[in-house]
């Protein structure tokens, strides 16, 4: 089911994906001048969309300073991913949800989170640094491809409730090789439920290239097994995907069921700060990548219709730099623990051994306290 074409007019005989990947703009930031398969962006949208990745690209930096620097215990960097995860973010409601890997932390920032809050499960904290509920985006996920059923779950249960609430989850190349993506899948297309299954193909599943993971000519192609909508998109090309995922969240609210997009990009940097990427991949690899650079392609596209000017960008690069100073100053602010928290949040009622325990944590607490 192709995503082409005014989508709730599409037929089921449609099921494959574009032959090559979606792309408005080639390596250069130029439009491509091949036949538009979906509206192209408007000016200011894309514009937004370029802050959003400047922001994004700023905080990865330096939440990979701080990690670094000791502040974190790991990160991920999102580096050359920025365009699919900002895509993904807005293109959604602010009662949509959104269920991120570990990798999505500029999606995130993104939807509006406060990025020391969105760092606080990496610096330690025993939770996951933000509000949910508030936020409508579930914890950072780290076991591949679970937070798939969890979406699934939650767009089905939206939908029963008469909502046109969508879900959109995030994966990478490598999830698609676990159970849970194909139960997901296969659930959310038997039941219509409503989310988008967004795959950031960035070439390896850690130091596992794609072609020995799987053989299908693209992930997108997935899809047409479970009978649901599929495309694939150039993942850094930000107005190809910007264009994909706003019609995919439009199809998918419509009641025609899921779609799965397959993002074609690449991670820059290695897999987290604990990874050595060049015992399996080498620089020239990265160089090439280099040069399909998506704020790059943004940036020198919206400069030549005339929508950001030198005195913009410059706005836009000082908010980033004032961003990336407010979230060091609140990562170097330490966190008080309270031991008691081990027995509080682990019940919604206490078994009477958890009193017990608790209630000895608490007078051994109050006995250093009175020694000092």
């Amino acid at each position: 089911m192709t995503l082409v074409e005014p989508l709730g007019t599409l037929q089921y005989r449609k099921f494959l994906p574009a032959e090559r990947a979606v792309r408005y703009l080639d390596a250069a930031g130029e439009l491509t001048g091949s036949e538009a398969r979906y509206p192209r962006p408007s000016g200011d949208r894309l514009l937004q969309m370029h802050r959003n990745m400047v922001l994004g690209r700023r905080f990865d930096q330096q939440a990979t300073a701080l990690t670094r620097q000791g502040r974190l215990a790991v990160y991920p960097s999102s580096r050359g991913q920025e365009a699919c995860q900002v895509a993904a973010a807005m293109s959604l409601r602010p009662t949509d949800w959104m269920f991120p890997t570990y990798r999505d932390s500029v999606a995130l920032a993104a939807r509006g989170i406060d990025p020391v809050e969105i760092l606080s499960m990496l610096a330690g904290d025993w939770h996951c640094g933000y509000d949910p509920a508030r936020y409508r985006s579930a914890p950072q996920c780290t076991p591949l491809a679970t937070q798939l059923l969890h979406a699934t779950g939650v767009a089905y249960g939206e939908h029963r409730r008469g909502n046109d609430t969508v879900a959109l989850a995030f994966c990478g190349d490598g999830a698609t090789s676990e159970g849970d993506f194909h139960e997901a899948l296969n659930f959310a297309a038997v039941f219509k439920a409503p989310v988008v299954f967004l795959v950031q193909n960035n070439g390896f599943a850690i130091s596992v290239p794609l072609a020995r993971q799987s053989a299908a000519p693209t992930l997108a192609h997935k899809g047409v097994g479970y009978g649901i909508g599929s495309e694939q998109v150039d993942g850094n090309d930000p107005v190809a995907m910007l264009a994909v995922m706003d019609e995919a969240v439009r199809f998918v609210r419509a009641g025609n069921g899921p779609v799965i997009v397959e993002a074609h990009t690449y991670r820059i940097e290695a897999h987290t700060n604990a990874d050595d990427a060049t015992r399996y991949r080498d620089s020239v690899e990265v160089e090439q990548w280099l040069g399909r650079d998506p704020l790059a392609r943004l940036e020198k596209y919206l400069r030549s219709e005339g929508v950001l000017d030198d005195a913009a960008a410059a706005a836009v690069t000082a908010e980033a730099e004032a961003a990336a100073s407010a979230l060091r100053a609140g990562m170097n602010v330490d966190r008080g623990a309270d031991p008691t928290d081990l027995f509080r949040y682990v019940f919604a009622e206490q078994t009477s051994q958890l009193r017990e325990q608790h209630a000895q944590v608490e007078a051994e607490l109050a006995a250093e306290s009175e020694e000092n």
